[in-house]
């Protein structure tokens, strides 16, 4: 598979994010008051966007308490979007139009070697005192005849996105290992971890892989799926956590109290005692909250990179 974008890309982020690009080779921000030469872009609303997982709908309630948290602590308005691919996130990034981003350990480095001005700074945990990190998983129906990823040779296979860590890259080394290559797969790009579970669920692929918590809990603790309707048949390495990233090119305080707070305060406890949400409403995507992370953390992202293929680990500029 080619790298995991491609110009036309960047004319997509205008239709997926609906941030406003004026031209597919525009790339300036027009929500700002700074000067990105000099010190740097200071909107007056910042944008998180989140990598795909759920569905839209859910995504305003689950980010409403962060989003309140950020507006209080940086004196901006915040809106938060969904984007539909992990591509149309590091060109939104690029562009100058998403300011903060929750990305998979593969875009973020995909955006880093592809020149993206980005810096990691916090990662998602389950639980309080959790350390960051996730597997992926291989699953097919309960019931299924296939109990090994080289069962999956020749078959319609679910994979999330060209981009994913958990949802291709992972699973292309799993499969690899095994001796299946991708031209023995019959590939189905789902979107997300969610649809790609679904899927499998449905019958419309034979196999599938998704991470972890959407396949241990999530999909059931949201009505979509029930306990015992899949089996996990392969399980990755561990991954580094999911890195919610921010613009280099934001004024250098805004930048210092966005990392503060994300490191600091963007958890379900502060959130609670804050008066932000309550109970459960406090979580952030199904999560407890973030804890610090940097680049250092994604080497072993690389190294999987350096086996797959580098290519998929390129963004195209």
């Amino acid at each position: 598979m080619a790298a995991l974008s491609n110009s036309l890309v960047r004319c997509a982020v205008v239709a997926l994010l609906g941030l406003g690009l004026s031209a597919c080779g525009s790339s300036a921000d027009t929500r700002g008051n700074g000067d990105i030469a000099g010190n740097g872009r200071n909107p007056e609303e910042l944008v998180l966007a989140t990598v795909p997982d759920e569905s839209s709908s859910s995504v305003q309630t689950e980010y409403e308490p962060l989003a309140k948290l950020l507006e209080r602590e940086t004196g901006r308005k915040v809106r938060v979007e969904k984007a539909t691919t992990y591509a149309s996130v590091i060109e939104g990034q690029r562009a100058g139009k998403i300011d903060i981003a929750m990305h998979g350990p593969l875009s973020y480095v995909a955006a880093r070697r592809s020149g993206v001005a980005l810096t990691p700074v916090a990662a998602q945990v389950e639980a309080k005192g959790d350390s960051s990190g996730y597997r992926s998983y291989a699953i097919v129906k309960r019931g299924s005849k296939l109990d090994r990823v080289a069962d999956f040779k020749g078959r319609k296979i679910c994979f999330v996105d060209p981009t994913s860590t958990s949802g291709y890259l992972y699973p292309m080394a799993g499969l690899q290992k095994a001796g299946v290559k991708e031209k023995d797969l019959q590939p189905v790009m789902a979107g997300g971890h969610d649809a790609s579970a679904l899927a499998v669920r449905s019958g419309q692929c034979d196999g599938g892989f998704a991470y972890d918590a959407m396949v241990d809990k999530l999909l059931v603790e949201r009505g979509s799926a029930k306990t015992g309707d899949f089996e996990v048949i392969w399980k990755s390495e561990q991954i580094p956590g999911s890195p919610l990233t921010v613009s280099d090119e934001l004024a250098p305080e805004l930048k210092k109290k966005i990392v503060e707070t994300f490191r600091n305060k963007a958890n379900a406890d502060y959130l609670e005692q804050q008066g932000f949400c309550e109970g459960e409403g406090c979580k952030i995507d199904g999560y407890w909250g973030f804890v610090p992370t940097d680049d250092a953390d994604f080497e072993s992202v690389r190294d999987v990179c350096r086996l797959v293929g580098e290519e998929q680990c390129v963004a195209d500029q």
